[in-house]
Formats: structure tokens, sequence, C-alpha cells
């Protein structure tokens, strides 16, 4: 990575109104870097390009930071999760946006699960070279996991469907699931379980992308 890399991360996040110290940055770099030198062997993504690395999962990752900082505050308001929240990221593969969100966020408890064995590996290597011990990589199905989590993100693993079906014994019971993905999905949101309640659709704006992003934040229903 560049120094312009350094240079475009910095704008970004100033224009994401995140305050990053230069530690952070570096860290963020630096796990790309383990990304590009892993995939070689692994395969973690089909994205190579350093330059479409930066903008496709480090900035991409980066959008939801503020958002969900917002959300937890209202969590906390509520009594749930306290100074100290937990997030389960699901079918985290190379660690996106789990690992961002572990460097940026370094009060909040990040697990990342995987059901590859060596996506699980890397991230455990990452939380090690990155010195990040908040950070956990979990090889294992998500349906197994029953520990509650605060909250529960997805960024393109499957539809809302799956996602929130699979994972709903590992959400806590006021906990909020996050689920990133591209174009307002419209057609998932509508395919939901009565048990599943959409409560904000939140665009986003990926500085250096030029395509449609957004969070679907869902939630357990209090059936009467």
């Amino acid at each position: 990575m560049s120094a312009s890399h350094l240079e475009q991360l910095g704008k970004a996040a100033t224009a994401l109104g995140l305050n990053l110290d230069a530690v952070q940055q570096g860290a963020l770099l630096e796990y790309l870097a383990l990304i590009q030198k892993w995939t070689k062997v692994y395969n973690l993504t089909a994205v190579r390009n350093p330059d479409e690395m930066l903008t496709h999962h480090l900035l991409d990752s980066l959008a939801v930071i503020a958002p969900l900082q917002k959300q937890l505050n209202v969590l906390k308001e509520q009594g749930v999760g306290g100074d100290k929240p937990r997030l389960l990221d699901v079918g985290s593969g190379a660690g996106l946006p789990g690992i961002v969100i572990a460097i940026c966020c370094p009060h909040i408890t990040v697990h990342c699960v995987d059901t590859v064995a060596k996506k699980a590996a890397f991230i455990q290597q990452v939380a090690v070279t990155l010195k990040l011990p908040n950070l956990r990589g979990i090889h294992a199905r998500v349906e197994s996991l029953t520990e509650p989590y605060d909250v529960v993100s997805s960024r393109a693993f499957a539809s809302l469907v799956d996602f929130t079906t699979w994972s709903e014994k590992a959400l806590a019971g006021q906990g909020v699931w996050m689920g990133m993905k591209g174009k307002h999905p419209a057609d998932e949101m509508a395919a939901l379980p009565a048990s599943v309640e959409v409560f904000h659709v939140e665009h986003l704006v990926v500085p250096g992308l030029d395509a449609e992003r957004c969070i679907v934040w869902m939630r357990k229903r209090v059936l009467v």
C-alpha cells in the first residue's frame, strides 16, 4: 500500500466523519496488505487490484462505522450493550467489515464467524499481527452459536431471510441486525418473516465508490 493510499484513506475517513489516529490508519492499511499476501495462497477475495481493494473493501466497510456507533449509542440508552458491546460478523470471509470495526472501535468485542477454516484462521492471524485483543475468528456455522451479541452484521453474505434465520439464536433479545447491502433490497425485505422487523434503511455514500450501498437495520419483533 502506497502513500497515496494513506492520503486517500485519511480523506475518506474525514468525509465519513471518522476521527482515526495514525495507528488506526496504519493498521487498516497493514490489514489490506495482509489480505493481499494471504489471497495469493488462500483466495480470500476476488478483488486483487490494490486501488480497488481500498475502495471496495476498506472504504466500503468504513462507511458503516459512524452508523454503527450511532446505533450502539441508542442501544446503550436502552440498557443494551453498555460500554463493551459485542458484535458478531457473519460469513466474515476476509474479515469485512468485522476487522475494520475492530480496528476503528477498540471498545467493541468483535467475533467473525465463517464456515471456511482458512478464513477464520486468517482473522485470528490478523488479530495477532495487529495486536487486536478485541478480535476473534471463529470457525463454525452461525446456527451453532447461541451466546448473545448486541449486533449481528453481514456484508454480501446471504439474503436477509437466510441471514436473520441462521443467526437468530446469536442475537440478544433487544439486539439489532446490521445487513449491509448494495441496492435497496425491497424484495428481500418483503420476504422477511413476521418475527423480524425492519426499523431503518440507511443509505451510505462510500468515498471513491460509484455504487449504491445501504444498511438494513432489523430487530426481533415483539409479537403480542
